[in-house]
């Protein structure tokens, strides 16, 4: 895994093209929807500025092979003193069905609870949602309940849904880690969760 560059053209497009994929947005309503390039880059920048302050860090996931970007995973609301933190993750349709996300989200909490020394990561998603459900129990994140009237409906500001909450601690047992999906899978550089680099 690698990190963004909101200088990058590429990185802009492949942002856009994520965020705009009818399968994302059937199941998420971004806060600031990116519309074209210079939108994608300014969300980038967003994230780079909150990555620098460290009350996030977000990572593009890479084919381990060539590089390519698969998609995108991050920490968010990282509170240091509470030891805890939201994890998000979305795959580019292309990537999905080879075991990316689960390989991405083992390899990211794995860093986010011992290099960065956590105690507890949330992961939220829509109910309904079965694929990201099952990657989550896969990873080791237990549902813990339903919170309801959690997220915004889809396209939507004025109405919600429910969301299943998982979560997995620091004292949890680590999952297994798969093996490398037959086109590759979550690549690693300098920066990547699981090379001792802190968010900050």
């Amino acid at each position: 895994m690698g990190r963004w560059d909101p200088d990058s053209a590429a990185h802009a497009d492949t942002w856009l093209r994520g965020t705009t994929d009818p399968d994302f947005l059937r199941w998420n309503t971004p806060l600031e929807p990116a519309t074209d390039r210079a939108a994608a880059r300014a969300a980038l920048r967003g994230r780079a500025r909150r990555d620098a302050d460290g009350s996030t860090a977000s990572f593009r996931v890479m084919d381990a092979a060539d590089g390519t970007t698969l998609g995108h995973i991050g920490l968010n609301e990282i509170h240091p003193v509470l030891g805890h933190a939201r994890v998000g993750y979305w795959i580019l349709p292309e990537a999905r069905g080879r075991g990316v996300a689960t390989r991405a989200l083992l390899l990211t909490a794995r860093w986010a609870l011992t290099e960065l020394g956590l105690h507890r990561l949330e992961l939220g998603h829509v109910v309904g949602h079965e694929a990201s459900c099952r990657i989550a129990e896969r990873c080791g994140f237990p549902l813990e309940g339903t919170l309801r009237g959690a997220l915004f409906a889809s396209g939507r500001r004025d109405a919600f849904r429910d969301a299943h909450l998982h979560a997995r601690l620091a004292t949890d047992p680590e999952p297994p880690y798969p093996a490398p999906a037959r086109h590759g899978g979550p690549g690693r550089n300098p920066e990547a969760p699981g090379r001792g680099r802190s968010a900050s």
